[in-house]
């Protein structure tokens, strides 16, 4: 097994030479940071990954959760895990002094859920809690706070988010667990949740559920659906305990059952739960802000939460690169196909095999590329958070229309990339001696959650290439124009600033074609192929990102006269980058004509077609 998973020198570069994290702490909010600070809370979450994750991460896979008697039970490990996190600080690491945290940036924090993602992604629970505590600490009252963020934050209890049913799916207007107001202000609440991640384990004493419901009486749709808090275990005030013996203090079963746990196909140490709440009619659920607003806070919040999936997705991919390319250096096959005397020449590593190393520069190129998108994006919602006026404004904007992107490409291609490094492997990497077919089972899942790329698809050309007059497409053209700016100053760097250039216009045609569509408000034929629509966007965004890294690494190059390993690095940026620029980006060539095209072959008519 591969003992590196992820780069440190990668990370570094991204987050202190391209990207500047400490330009963060100029902000209020932020001042009571430094680099050494980041850098001491990214050392903090290697070491947990280290001794905690990696060494687990094949037994976590085969010790799936299991439910017996009403109880999940989970790998040992992940008790341990929890505690490390909570003790170091790192689940509320990005929360206020006020709640506890260390308010750091989501720079940051971001970056450590992609280092202990790319360690073991069978232990993706801290994360959930963290997302679930934010949106009590965000929207809930002071009391609801202080009743379960700090026992969430220290790791003894855990979050989730409660979103999924069985006939909804992605379609929360279709949500119909209800909640039935109490005279004390509570809510008794009654439904079913499907494939709710981290629903219920014995790793920890609590299972605190972000649940969306319908109060009865609501308005039908999306402006009907409500936020609650819903413990497995409630607290009461006056009754006797008839919780488990280590749940202390008087706590009492809160009728959420555990119906079920999903066999999934990866990500296999982390329960999928089937819940059912109100069976006897005794499940107690606390509003969390107003009534009718649940779906408006989901979303505010969702912006993180799908950082947090690119990050997992990018992270997946990283740790399968690295097995790979530590696999390709060592197994030794055939010669070099120039070689003289072929049959007696020794045999040559794969990694000197111009396909092997077409395969490793691909998933390179995919996941450093999809690590410096989601960084930004990362930066973009910390300045979103705690600048004024327009800069807030036009960092929220940036960071809508990338969000599409940030979720899905590393998702998408992240897949692709940890084919890849199958693929490198060759037979060997289809069996379980290696990582690679474990991280390509877990990887899959990445497109999926938080809401799948034909979702995101939809978002980015419905919505956020439109709204505003066009103001956030607009924004991100012009940043993409200050990198082309930047590049063109040297010489070897101008002719894929050019092609970047290029690059952009093609997109701008795209549009402009299909907009016809939308504005005869046949929006079926507009958003028809939204999905090879995002997919070029995408590519396009990641050329900037591969563009801004190698200007960045020949500026150094120049200036720092770098030798050794630190020369390799920085050639090394500037050869990927132009990898990408010969071997993906052409990729939007046919993506365009196919958008152009004024066939139409995907939409229900009335004739009916064997399909």
């Amino acid at each position: 097994m591969a003992t590196t998973y992820f780069s440190k020198r990668n990370l570094q570069f991204l987050l202190h030479e391209v990207f500047k994290a400490e330009e963060l702490t100029k902000y209020d909010y932020f001042s009571a940071h430094d680099r050494d600070t980041f850098n001491l809370v990214l050392d903090s979450a290697t070491y947990i990954a280290d001794t905690l994750m990696h060494p687990y991460l094949k037994e976590v896979d085969k010790n799936q959760p299991e439910l017996k008697n009403g109880q999940v039970t989970v790998h040992p490990k992940i008790k341990e895990y929890l505690k490390a996190m909570g003790d170091a600080g790192l689940i509320g690491a990005g929360f206020s002094f006020d709640h506890g945290g260390q308010q750091l940036p989501e720079m940051i924090s971001s970056c450590v859920g992609f280092i202990l993602m790319a360690a073991n992604n069978g232990m993706m629970y801290t994360g959930l809690t963290s997302g679930a505590a934010h949106l009590i600490t965000s929207f809930g009252t002071p009391e609801l706070s202080e009743a379960f963020v700090p026992n969430m934050l220290a790791g003894t209890w855990q979050g989730t988010m409660a979103l999924t049913e069985p006939q909804a799916g992605s379609s929360l207007s279709d949500v119909t667990t209800s909640a039935t107001p109490q005279p004390d202000g509570t809510y008794k609440i009654k439904g079913q949740k499907v494939f709710i991640s981290a629903g219920d384990h014995d790793a920890a004493e609590n299972i605190i559920h972000l649940m969306l419901a319908r109060i009865d009486g609501a308005p039908k749709g999306t402006k009907g659906i409500s936020l609650f808090v819903v413990p497995k275990y409630r607290k009461d005030e006056q009754g006797e305990s008839t919780a488990p013996a280590d749940r202390p203090g008087n706590f009492v079963d809160n009728d959420v059952v555990s119906t079920g746990v999903y066999h999934k196909m990866g990500q296999k140490g982390v329960p999928a739960m089937h819940l059912t709440m109100g069976s006897n009619d005794n499940t107690v659920g606390y509003i969390v802000g107003q009534p009718h607003q649940g779906l408006p806070y989901m979303f505010q919040m969702m912006n993180e939460a799908r950082i947090g999936v690119g990050m997992t997705a990018a992270a997946i991919a990283t740790a399968a690169y690295y097995a790979a390319l530590q696999y390709a250096k060592e197994r030794p096959q055939s010669r070099r196909l120039n070689e003289k005397n072929h049959l007696y020449a020794p045999q040559t590593s794969i990694i000197n095999h111009p396909d092997v190393r077409r395969m490793l520069l691909f998933q390179k190129s995919v996941t450093e590329g999809s690590l410096s998108l989601l960084i930004e994006a990362a930066r973009l919602y910390d300045i979103s958070e705690v600048a004024e006026g327009e800069e807030k404004e036009n960092a929220f904007l940036l960071l809508d229309i990338l969000m599409p992107v940030a979720k899905s490409y590393p998702s998408e291609m992240g897949v692709q990339s940890v084919s890849q490094s199958v693929q490198t492997f060759g037979g060997y990497g289809y069996t379980e001696d290696f990582p690679v077919e474990q991280l390509y089972r877990d990887i899959r899942i990445t497109p999926i959650y938080e809401g799948t790329t034909g979702i995101q698809a939809q978002d980015l050309l419905g919505r956020k290439m439109t709204m505003k007059g066009g103001k956030a497409p607009q924004l991100l053209f012009s940043e993409m124009s200050k990198t082309i700016a930047e590049a063109s100053t040297h010489d070897d760097l101008k002719p894929y600033a050019d092609k970047l250039a290029a690059e952009l216009k093609r997109t701008q045609d795209v549009v402009m074609s299909l907009m016809p569509h939308a504005q005869k408000g046949d929006i079926e034929r507009y958003l028809s192929d939204a999905t090879l629509f995002l997919e070029l966007f995408s590519i396009v965004v990641i050329a900037w990102q591969w563009l801004k890294q190698a200007t960045v690494a020949k500026q150094i190059l120049i200036t720092q006269n770098p030798q050794g390993d630190d020369l390799a690095f920085y050639e090394g940026k500037i050869h990927t980058m132009k990898f990408y620029f010969h071997y993906e980006v052409p990729k939007t060539l046919g993506l365009a004509v196919r958008l152009k095209d004024p066939e139409v072959l995907t939409i229900v008519s009335e004739k009916e077609l064997a399909l």
